[in-house]
């Protein structure tokens, strides 16, 4: 494998040529090679890579869906995730389909240069993800569930609500217990009323 072998998928070549340049001033060993689809990349890029930068949006298609392909095609290479999207609930879904990290394209360019060197490292055992301050707070759509959890609706009930399904609702108040460290929805919305986060 070439260690040094970087290989960048996103359909936004402004972002890709800013990317591959930042790369190149911080890793000057790296050898960058850039594609706009996971079906270019599956047919341009070399066999020996030590990382595969892939957009989690791009035009067509999922790059949540497209690791699949990547790691049939790179199965000991480690696929670090970009998003635009950068909510808790994003992040997990990435490594869950196997990315080995997840950065937010929010993220300072040195972050971004430090997980790469990480997961070069093979140091990605821990699932590294580097997010903006969102992982820190309730998302705006959290902040909804949380808000018709304290009048008292039922998880069908603020599906029909926010127009979501029941599953997606399900992960938010999962997401919600999580955030607030408690073990029922009662806990989170007493805690939610102790951070003055509902009425």
């Amino acid at each position: 494998m070439n260690s040094h072998g970087i290989l960048l998928i996103d359909d936004h070549a402004m972002f890709r040529a800013g990317l591959s340049m930042v790369v190149a001033m911080a890793i000057p060993e790296a050898t960058i090679y850039e594609a706009s689809s996971v079906n270019e990349a599956l047919l341009a890029a070399p066999d020996d890579i030590s990382i595969v930068l892939l957009d989690i949006k791009l035009n067509g298609s999922s790059g949540l869906e497209d690791i699949v392909l990547v790691k049939r095609k790179w199965p000991d290479v480690p696929v670090l995730m970009l998003s635009s999207l950068d909510e808790p609930e994003t992040a997990r879904l990435a490594l869950a389909r196997g990315a080995a990290a997840f950065v937010s394209k929010a993220e300072s360019a040195d972050k971004v240069i430090k997980v790469i060197q990480q997961l070069q490292r093979g140091d990605f055992s821990r699932k590294p993800v580097a997010t903006s301050e969102s992982d820190r707070r309730l998302t705006p759509r959290q902040r909804e569930v949380i808000e018709l959890l304290h009048v008292g609706l039922s998880n069908k009930l603020i599906a029909r609500r926010l127009d979501l399904s029941e599953n997606t609702v399900r992960r938010h108040v999962q997401d919600i217990l999580e955030y607030f460290q408690v073990a029922n929805r009662a806990e989170a919305v007493f805690a939610a009323r102790q951070q003055s986060l509902v009425g």
